[in-house]
């Protein structure tokens, strides 16, 4: 699909705007300014035509601070990749000096931008909004962004510009979500696979604070990575960004497939990680685990089996999880991280014969039945596996509530053995025949 960029200096009311493109309430909207650090990605719909929507960064011309000066590189990203420019401006504070400085600036882009002032939402500010035309460009529109005035306008105009040729993205795309505490690399590691800087790398923790969604090719395969802002233990003193970021990347959790979950080599797994772990099990999740910046750790021999013995310590009783070691700052077997998400995407979506089903495990049944209840044998006598995304599976027989943890365990383990379920969780029901 086609793209359009909505940028601008800071709190202006861009992320507002772009939530009430995509209809629904994806950007973090503050009125603390500089909220916005990434480029996030939305899909609008309007008169028949599909285009993705950029929201950025506010745009600070010359400054020194680490944040904005990561911005200006994320938003003339979002310009390289954008087929029309949305530049929104605030008539409540009129021109000011960053506005015109980023005016020059996008004088210079080849694309067409539309100068879009924002909180118009009577008569008398649409004539103050007249003021914007000094800044040369001649397409303004005048919208709110709360109430959506003025918005089918500019969407008519922008359908215009786009044309007629639209695409849409391969379905059934696999969706991976890279998740972890914050400053684990997550970030750091995304940009390695996918060749630039598409996230904003730095070493203050929390610097993600919206999920990014990123299509990605490799090995011939097509899928989706998410990055995920960092999830911290919860605190009294968590501020209103740090929770709706929690919030969203619990979210990008739930939407995804499989997550890779990044540990940090040098502190090794915390109980904020095994959390993470659980969560992901929990919605029924394929799980890799990465221990991250491997590099910077002194190793012996047996270094690497002993940390893969402390994690499935801390993440029993469900240990059948790939461990690889990693660094993503020296890209060390990042490629293969992605080749083995691939490997759990499959065996989430696995499907087994009933049949097959069947003849293996009745016959494992037979040889090792459940205890007896009240002096009676428990006879399992039939397997299915569901119709549901997370493997699952139904044993049928006389007494399914007398089967005990211990033998849930047994017939769980002996799935993992015949059918290979490493990284994905799974579920066993019991139902009466």
């Amino acid at each position: 699909m086609q793209t359009i960029a909505i940028v601008g200096r800071p709190n202006v009311g861009k992320s507002t705007f772009f939530n009430r493109l995509i209809g629904e309430r994806k950007a973090i909207v503050d009125d603390e300014s500089g909220v916005t650090r990434d480029r996030q990605y939305g899909e609008c719909e309007w008169n028949g035509k599909r285009f993705h929507v950029i929201d950025t960064g506010g745009y600070v011309v010359n400054s020194d601070d680490v944040f904005e000066r990561e911005i200006r590189k994320q938003v003339e990203i979002a310009l390289d990749e954008a087929d029309v420019v949305l530049f929104v401006v605030d008539v409540i504070t009129g021109v000011t000096p960053l506005d015109e400085d980023f005016a020059q600036f996008l004088h210079r882009s080849p694309k067409p931008v539309l100068m879009v002032v924002n909180k118009v939402d009577n008569s008398r500010r649409q004539v103050d909004g007249m003021e914007f035309y000094s800044l040369g460009f001649e397409d303004l529109f005048f919208i709110s962004s709360l109430s959506g005035s003025g918005t089918g306008d500019l969407l008519d105009k922008v359908s215009s510009l786009l044309g007629d040729e639209v695409s849409d993205l391969p379905e059934g795309l696999a969706k991976l979500a890279i998740v972890g505490q914050p400053n684990a690399g997550k970030s750091s590691l995304l940009n390695a696979l996918v060749g630039e800087e598409r996230n904003i790398v730095s070493d203050i923790a929390g610097t993600t604070r919206d999920s990014i969604h990123t299509h990605y090719n490799l090995f011939g395969r097509e899928f989706i990575l998410i990055d995920t802002a960092g999830l911290r233990k919860k605190s009294k003193e968590m501020d209103d960004l740090e929770f709706y970021s929690t919030i969203r990347a619990v979210k990008a959790l739930e939407e995804a497939d499989v997550c890779l979950l990044l540990i940090d080599a040098v502190k090794g797994i915390t109980a904020q990680d095994v959390n993470i772990f659980s969560l992901a099990t929990r919605k029924g999740k394929g799980v890799l685990i990465l221990v991250n910046k491997w590099d910077l750790v002194e190793k012996e021999t047996m270094t690497s089996k002993r940390v893969e013995m402390e994690i499935k310590e801390k993440i029993k009783p469900f240990t059948d999880v790939p461990i690889l070691f990693v660094s993503a700052t020296e890209k060390q077997r990042i490629h293969k991280a992605i080749e083995e998400t691939l490997l759990v995407y499959e065996k989430r979506n696995k499907k087994i014969a009933t049949s097959v089903l069947n003849d293996i495990m009745l016959k494992e049944i037979q040889h090792y039945p459940p205890p007896f209840y009240r002096g009676n044998p428990v006879s399992i006598k039939f397997i299915q596996q569901l119709p549901v995304v997370v493997p699952s599976f139904a044993f049928y027989c006389n007494h399914p509530e007398e089967i005990r943890d211990a033998y849930k365990n047994f017939l769980e383990n002996k799935l993992r053995s015949h059918f290979d379920f490493k990284g994905v969780p799974m579920r066993l029901f019991f139902r009466k025949k």
